[in-house]
């Protein structure tokens, strides 16, 4: 006797939960049916929402305590990397050390793969935390929940455009079993959802979209002719780099 084929909601449900487990360190509960690592991609504007949103809570809770505005804001990068293992920061140093650091594209590829951090990515991990730290201690108390779900859920939202923009830089690897099943129409989908959760959580939304837009459309750029392509570090390098020039545009408003 078949299983009957899940719904069309427990499906979705399903695929949430999966972007949730791959973008966080949340409990999410078991999955009941089998889901592509490509069909969650519609999802990771809901765990950036989500993932945001607590770390904002956190500002929050430490301003009401007292805290001055930079080390609530330091408070919030660190609540922020707890949810998500660092695995955005980790992107980061790593393509960071890997185009810095490589004279060709497979010795790029093979420092980027190496665990261990060098100079590039010290360095580039100190310039955006200490970016984000100050555009946050910027931006007021007052809001600061709906700021951070906002660029959260946009910055998650361009990772799957990246995917189906470059072809993935390895022949394996989580990054490639993931972009070679990125449909088109999940990827609008996510676009989709956060323009919606942006609209409502930011003001001057198409500012702030066009801005995290150039930023990821430039790592993409880069990739392209430093690798050849996307690959998981690269993903979340592109994460920092469009959440901190969002975080950066909507600190000069206030």
């Amino acid at each position: 006797m078949t299983e009957a084929a899940p719904s069309w909601l427990a499906a979705r449900l399903d695929e949430a939960r999966l972007a949730l487990m791959l973008l966080t360190r949340l409990p999410v509960g078991q999955m009941r049916g089998q889901v592509e690592l490509g069909d969650a991609v519609w999802a990771y504007p809901l765990a950036g929402a989500l993932t945001g949103g607590l770390a904002g809570a956190v500002f929050d809770l430490a301003s009401h305590m007292g805290l001055h505005a930079l080390p609530a804001a330091l408070l919030t990068l660190a609540a922020a990397a707890l949810l998500t293992g660092a695995m955005h920061e980790d992107g980061l140093a790593d393509v960071a050390d890997g185009f810095g650091g490589g004279g060709t594209r497979a010795r790029k590829l093979e420092i980027m793969r190496d665990s261990r951090i060098g100079a590039y990515g010290v360095v580039a991990l100190v310039l955006m935390l200490g970016l984000r730290g100050a555009f946050i201690a910027e931006l007021p108390a007052v809001g600061m929940i709906a700021h951070l779900a906002g660029v959260g859920a946009m910055s998650r939202a361009a990772l799957p455009v990246l995917m189906l923009a470059l072809p993935p830089a390895r022949a394996e690897g989580l990054g490639q079993s993931a972009g070679a099943r990125v449909a088109p129409r999940r990827v609008l989908a996510g676009l989709g959802l956060a323009a919606i959760i942006g609209c409502a959580t930011l003001s001057g939304f198409a500012a702030v979209a066009l801005v995290m837009g150039v930023a990821v459309v430039a790592m993409g750029w880069l990739a392209r002719r430093q690798i050849g392509g996307f690959t998981g570090d690269v993903l979340g390098g592109a994460q920092i780099v469009a959440e901190t020039a969002g975080l950066g545009l909507l600190s000069c408003w206030f």
